[in-house]
């Protein structure tokens, strides 16, 4: 029997005048890799948000684990994400912006860190400052603060922005490898490519409405 992680229902949201999220209502099936494909503007990124807690509904609900987001919980308890620009202290390396965030919790160690910051195909011993980072590194570094944790649940918004062709290869393999792990992973992407090698379930985002 499959089980359900995400529920939503009946989901509005509304910014002064305009109605972005217009009464979706689905289910995402534990286990399995979800792709939102859909232009700019179309709203995945207001239902990624609202889904991790970000953004409060102007209508319907998020149950996550049989748990109500902004009721029950204010956020999903075991949840990674990656959404727009990972922002990071620029003055810090990678190991040292990542060790910060992983003190908030209390969870892992220094060397679940560095395996975490290697898996994704960077350097933790490294002294360099983010800020000295390109672009294709810093999106490497946020996709490893959203999995050191462990978390059963991926929200990953564009998560081969900036990457090269090695690097798009490099975390396609990951996401595969954190799929046969069992993890509920949300992702979207732009490249039709990404889309056919790793989802298991294919979401149209049009005009606010959510349609499989």
């Amino acid at each position: 029997m499959k089980k359900i992680k995400i529920r939503v229902e009946n989901l509005h949201k509304t910014f002064r005048e305009e109605e972005v999220l217009k009464g979706i209502a689905c289910d995402f099936e534990a286990g399995k890799t979800h792709a939102i494909v859909g232009n700019n503007g179309s709203g995945k990124s207001v239902l990624f948000k609202c889904i991790c807690g970000f953004i409060k509904p102007t209508e319907g609900t998020i149950t996550i684990d049989d748990k109500v987001i902004g009721k029950d919980v204010d956020f999903p308890e075991s949840m990674g994400m990656i959404i727009e620009r990972p922002g990071f202290l620029p003055n810090m390396s990678g190991f040292r912006n990542l060790k910060l965030l992983a003190e908030i919790q209390g969870k892992i160690t220094d060397t679940e860190i560095r395996n975490t910051i290697s898996r994704v195909g960077l350097d933790p011993d490294s002294k360099k400052a983010v800020a000295k980072y390109s672009l294709g590194m810093k999106q490497r570094l946020g996709i490893a603060q959203a999995i050191m944790e462990n978390p059963d649940l991926l929200i990953l918004d564009e998560p081969f922005n900036g990457l090269d062709k090695k690097g798009v290869e490099e975390i396609r393999s990951l996401i595969m490898d954190l799929k046969k792990e069992g993890k509920t992973i949300l992702l979207t992407s732009h490249n039709s490519e990404d889309i056919c090698v790793l989802a298991d379930v294919v979401w149209e985002m049009d005009g606010g409405c959510l349609i499989h």
